[in-house]
């Protein structure tokens, strides 16, 4: 017992030591960008990133029993323009379409569909076993039932959420050309992500926890360690964010932090039941079913975790879609580059409405 005490007195000094020079240095560099949240410089520096309006807020069950949070936002006159649904991505929520969502609502011709994927956001979680990506089309084809039962789709999706769109269209390729007529693929690719970079969102959401006393051994360690330990945490998931998430080499600090809220958000156990089905998600015979209807692709030329590369195999497969590589951005594109992605993405809603 009196070696046990000890070997946990010895672990808790060591990782207390190490976690306090780890804080220091995360701590200084973080406290060196963040110093310009508020500076002019921040060009988000004064968006506070709330909740945007909706006109309706719903719980839609998918078939494995998944209760989906989604929100409507209604068009200011009926135009018989097609319905925009979004699926974000993985470790993110329907705030990754922030600016995409902001700017469609105060035009007011479409009607507007948002939803947080299983296990992300508001919406539940999977009780038992692992979420896979056949999975999340299934829970698309939900959505839609409950949301569009009639009228014109246009899809788009960001890296999960457009693989989740591929997986709906080999369940469902009857709704491409006749329902969907328009899909948007943003940072997202059409096979198997390589495994090193798939777990950097899951880093960000372990960093954001305050993994010191994760063995339920915070009594045997001191306030100031425990206090330590969480800033190290925060610190380096919102480095790992900047670093993993943006192009830009000094991207909005204020856009970074929203970004890193939205991991620090997703569950761990969420991320891990999500990590097998990332890993075996090829879905290029999918892809044929898109051949029908008019798809604008969209990537960041600095993206790391799915590289140009990705999306221009997907266009490879799909020879008429159009190819949109962003300079200067990362995987969250539509956020960090929202000007240029919306530019690209208005006039190709426009020409299909």
């Amino acid at each position: 017992m009196k070696r046990r005490a000890k070997q946990v007195g010895i672990a808790g000094a060591a990782v207390g030591v190490v976690a306090a020079g780890l804080a220091t240095a995360f701590a200084v560099e973080r406290a060196l960008v963040r110093r310009s949240v508020n500076a002019p410089g921040d060009q988000y520096a004064e968006e506070t990133f709330a909740d945007p309006p909706f006109d309706a807020e719903l719980t839609v069950t998918a078939a494995d029993g998944t209760d989906l949070h989604v929100e409507v936002v209604e068009p200011k006159r009926d135009t018989g323009k097609p319905t925009i649904v979004f699926v974000h991505g993985f470790a993110l929520d329907m705030g990754t379409f922030y600016f995409q969502r902001k700017l469609f609502t105060e035009r007011g011709d479409h009607r507007l569909v948002l939803y947080d994927q299983p296990g992300h956001g508001r919406s539940g979680k999977l009780e038992s076993g692992n979420y896979d990506i056949a999975g999340l089309g299934k829970s698309l084809a939900a959505v839609l039932d409950a949301t569009v039962p009639d009228g014109h789709i246009i899809l788009v999706g960001h890296s999960m959420g457009g693989m989740t769109i591929m997986a709906f269209a080999e369940q469902y390729p009857q709704w491409f050309g006749d329902r969907v007529t328009g899909v948007v693929l943003i940072s997202t690719s059409a096979r198997v992500i390589d495994r090193a970079k798939l777990a950097v969102p899951s880093l960000v959401a372990r960093a954001s926890a305050p993994f010191f006393p994760l063995w339920g051994k915070a009594a045997h360690l001191g306030g100031g360690a425990i206090d330590r330990a969480r800033l190290v945490s925060s610190d380096l998931a919102w480095l790992l964010t900047r670093r993993y998430g943006f192009g830009d080499a000094k991207p909005s600090p204020s856009l970074v932090s929203f970004v890193e809220g939205m991991n620090s958000k997703t569950s761990v156990e969420t991320l891990t039941k999500y990590l097998h089905t990332l890993y075996q998600h090829n879905r290029f015979p999918a892809l044929a079913a898109l051949r029908g209807v008019p798809v604008l692709v969209i990537v960041g030329d600095r993206d790391y975790l799915t590289p140009v590369a990705q999306s221009e195999e997907i266009v490879a497969y799909l020879p008429d879609a159009k190819l949109v590589k962003v300079e200067n951005s990362g995987h969250v594109v539509m956020l960090e580059r929202a000007d240029e992605v919306n530019a690209a993405l208005v006039p190709f809603v426009e020409k299909i409405s």
